[in-house]
């Protein structure tokens, strides 16, 4: 059984009967809001696992819900939203989404995106337990103290920018980041639109993380929007 308590905010009646379904069915636990205001609420007092948001609320933008919540928690939010332009799922990642699911959507899918968000929670959870700042992903190590980083029990000779960018991944675990948050991070403001040379690094940053033989994706492109480092179990 799943026991993560879910916060469904959605003010279509018919979507938000088909998500708390499906979350009755695979034996989560649920709170639903059919508005911004109330979502905000229900996040505050009840403190959810992770919130699942439509974009289109009645009294505000979802967005603004994101921005609210993300002022005093670190809860995963996963957009579910009719909006599929590159600009919509950008603002809301950069505002602090974690995952975007585009309508309609199949429950596989959303039910996928949950496995996902519940990967991170568990992370981040092992992560606050843990008195050496190891981060291990299948046959990824990186060892945050010492700078170091091991693939397959073999060292990563990586370039500062690489390094800094794989540390940025990894602590975002399964959250999509985008090419601004990215560059904001590496760099500083100033880069934030230089999206060709973060291509450049991220580009032999993956060579670097590929076995030959090894099928395995640490770093997954989300087209025009950014990148996510992937859970490898």
């Amino acid at each position: 059984m799943n026991r993560n308590l879910i916060l469904v905010t959605e003010d279509d009646q018919a979507v938000r009967n088909l998500i708390t379904t499906t979350l009755k069915t695979n034996g989560y636990r649920f709170l639903t809001a059919a508005d911004g205001d109330e979502a905000v609420l229900q996040a505050s007092t009840h403190n959810p696992d992770i919130v699942l948001l439509d974009l289109g609320l009645p009294d505000m933008d979802g967005v603004d819900v994101i921005k609210s919540i993300r002022s005093w928690s670190n809860m995963p939010i996963i957009v579910i939203s009719a909006r599929c332009e590159d600009r919509d799922k950008i603002t809301a990642l950069d505002a602090g989404a974690d995952d975007y699911l585009t309508k309609p959507f199949s429950v596989e899918e959303l039910l996928a995106r949950l496995r996902v968000a519940q990967r991170r929670l568990s992370f981040m959870g092992a992560e606050g337990g843990q008195s050496s700042p190891v981060f291990v992903n299948g046959k990824l190590k990186i060892d945050y103290s010492g700078g170091c980083t091991y693939l397959d029990g073999k060292e990563l000779h990586l370039t500062p920018i690489e390094y800094k960018l794989l540390c940025l991944l990894s602590k975002n675990v399964g959250k999509v980041l985008t090419h601004t948050y990215i560059m904001q991070n590496i760099w500083g403001r100033g880069w934030e639109n230089n999206v060709a040379s973060l291509r450049v690094f991220m580009a032999t940053l993956r060579k670097k993380l590929e076995i030959e033989g090894d099928n395995t994706q640490y770093i997954q492109t989300h087209v025009g929007i950014g990148y996510r480092m992937m859970r490898v179990e």
